[in-house]
């Protein structure tokens, strides 16, 4: 089977850009619409009367591939909404330190500096080096910022920009042992990575399911232990706040409806975790080996392709691999404005793949993603491209 006939994506690009939106695959997608329909030709018996019961089947399935009690997990939209409405319930106060690092995603970083801005806490960021020669160096770099006010360390599992797999169970015991609630960001994990909620310890986790699960976008799950339901509310406030239903506690009913949306998203994910899991044999344990070594042997000729060292150990990296290049030639990069190196790498090779600002421009990181659909031939195009687009920025100016 060609498994990129599987997917709609357009056969003129080079997509190696999966870690940023994910990409459902075709048939997933027709299993959405025909939901739609049938939400469409009856919308009061879909939402009203079968909804609930669809929403169990669909997180108990979702539950067993993550090694979660499905009781504990929450249907969100995307893994930051989920980091977000943990920040927005937590109570915080003046002089309390929460804590991240210097990888952190964006997007929840900023949430972490709203939620403390509010509560007079101070947020306090642990530089973990990059290049890093392993997990430990991650342990130490997180632990040697923890003071007596710690309260709270937002974590990523798979970090964004560098793609470092973080040594989660450690960080999360080693702060529970200091009464230190921990808040995992792993948006990039499930389905890139084995997960076992239940048994990994953390106090909250968000996830996404659009991401390396192929699920429709607009599909994620917030998990949360079991003694901290009752302080964690989401974002929309609605009919869940003071409904009842005999045996279903206001966790559930609460997240469950937030007021009138698409659903589909995540009544389909059962569906995606079944399909995809079908196109290799072995199922979801060879699909993230065979992601791991296509990953692994891409980031090396790049590595090699644009003169840099591998930037950390194999056994931090997953489906998602950045490589150090060369500093750019500008630092004019901010919000949709990429490295111009993005743009030419499309517009002139028609290669979909991000340049990642990391630290801060002119240092920069190309960012390869692996799934299924891809295969080593485009590895080796985007390095041919590299070679030529970064020569082409050292060359000097004619007439100068």
């Amino acid at each position: 089977m060609n498994l990129a006939t599987q997917w709609s994506l357009d056969p003129a690009v080079i997509f190696l850009n999966h870690g940023s939106f994910g990409a459902c695959p075709t048939e997933v997608l027709r299993y959405q619409t025909a939901l739609r329909q049938e939400m469409e030709r009856e919308p009061v018996r879909f939402l009203s009367r079968e909804l609930d019961d669809r929403l169990d089947v669909a997180r108990g399935q979702l539950g067993a591939f993550l090694g979660a009690d499905p009781d504990d997990l929450a249907f969100v939209t995307n893994a930051t909404s989920g980091v977000n409405a943990v920040l927005r319930s937590r109570e915080l106060a003046g002089g309390d330190e929460v804590l991240t690092t210097d990888h952190a995603y964006t997007a929840c970083k900023n949430a972490l500096e709203y939620a403390a801005r509010r509560s007079g806490a101070r947020v306090v960021i642990a530089p973990v080096p990059f290049p890093v020669a392993s997990p430990d160096a991650v342990v130490d770099a997180v632990m040697a910022r923890v003071t007596p006010r710690t309260r709270l360390a937002l974590l990523d599992h798979v970090t964004s920009p560098t793609a470092l797999i973080l040594p989660i169970e450690r960080l999360i015991a080693e702060l529970g042992r200091r009464g230190i609630d921990t808040l995992v960001d792993g948006a990039h994990a499930p389905g890139m990575v084995p997960l076992n909620l239940d048994a990994l310890g953390a106090t909250y986790y968000s996830g996404n399911c659009h991401k390396w699960l192929c699920a429709p976008k607009g599909s994620a799950f917030l998990w949360v232990r079991r003694d901290r339901h009752a302080d964690v509310r989401p974002l929309t406030i609605s009919h869940g706040a003071t409904a009842r239903r005999p045996g279903r506690e206001r966790f559930r009913l609460e997240f469950d409806w937030t007021g009138t949306s698409d659903p589909t998203a995540w009544l389909t994910v059962p569906k995606a975790i079944e399909y995809v899991a079908g196109l290799v044999p072995g199922g979801w344990p060879a699909i993230m080996a065979r992601n791991h070594t296509l990953a692994l042997d891409a980031r090396r000729l790049l590595a090699e392709t644009v003169g840099t060292a591998l930037p950390c150990p194999d056994q931090m990296i997953g489906s998602l691999a950045s490589v150090v290049l060369p500093d750019g030639p500008t630092t004019d990069i901010y919000w949709r404005n990429p490295d111009p190196l993005h743009p030419r790498l499309f517009q002139h090779w028609g290669i979909e793949v991000p340049i990642m600002s990391w630290p801060a421009p002119p240092r920069r990181l190309v960012r390869i993603s692996a799934q299924l659909y891809n295969d080593p031939a485009q590895y080796v195009r985007l390095a041919d491209a590299l070679r030529k687009e970064l020569g082409d920025e050292q060359a000097p100016v004619r007439g100068s």
